[in-house]
């Protein structure tokens, strides 16, 4: 997977894979500050994706409330805390290792579109690389590819592209606002974390990519 990561830094980042830094640390003040208040993520994210981010809640709200008018109100409870938007915990760092991984799409763009859909699992790897964390989904059909910026104390954020079908590597990030990905990066239990992605450009209102280690 060096090829996927190494294409993320130098296009994403606009480092050359001999020049990578490492990512920056925040200090505690800016930890415990608003995340609108710190920088770090926010020099490389689009301005599409800093609103993204910025408009989370919203989103999510949106989300949840086209899923229930279409009746996937007993759906959305069986998730439990993967869909309560204010379940995050302390700690979201999102170890190195390989992961299951499984995406559900709440709401709709379209008037008719479903309102909640269930994937079943796949394989995710998160990797350190020069001092970088690389979030990579290896299979599906929908594949984001991106770096793992930190945060504050209950999130980490993710800044990506969405790799397609057979392609064999991503296009770069801020190239194509279609491709382009953003979202939170969060713990939700022992060993458990889940990828918000937020207004994403297809389908859905929300994605929620549920990340577990795998066995």
């Amino acid at each position: 997977m060096r090829g996927r990561t190494t294409i993320i830094l130098t296009l994403a980042l606009g480092f050359g894979l001999g020049a990578c830094k490492t990512m920056p640390a925040i200090p505690q003040a800016a930890a415990d500050a608003s995340p609108e208040d710190s920088g770090g993520w926010r020099a490389t994210a689009t301005e599409q994706d800093r609103a993204r981010i910025r408009n989370w809640y919203d989103s999510w709200e949106a989300a949840l409330a086209d899923a229930r008018a279409k009746g996937h109100t007993a759906d959305l409870a069986r998730e439990g805390v993967l869909l309560q938007p204010m379940a995050a915990l302390p700690n979201p760092h999102l170890p190195e290792g390989e992961y299951r991984c499984r995406t559900i799409k709440v709401g709709s763009q379209g008037r008719g579109g479903l309102g909640y859909i269930a994937y079943g699992w796949f394989r995710c790897r998160v990797s350190a690389e020069q001092g970088l964390w690389s979030l990579i989904k290896l299979s599906g059909s929908q594949r984001p590819v991106g770096l793992i910026f930190p945060d504050n104390l209950k999130r980490q954020i993710f800044l990506g592209t969405l790799e397609l079908g057979d392609e064999g590597r991503p296009v770069n990030y801020g190239s194509d606002r279609m491709r382009d990905m953003a979202g939170l990066v969060e713990r939700i239990g022992d060993n458990r974390w889940r990828l918000v992605l937020p207004a994403p450009a297809y389908e859905s209102l929300l994605d929620v990519i549920e990340l577990a280690p795998a066995a």
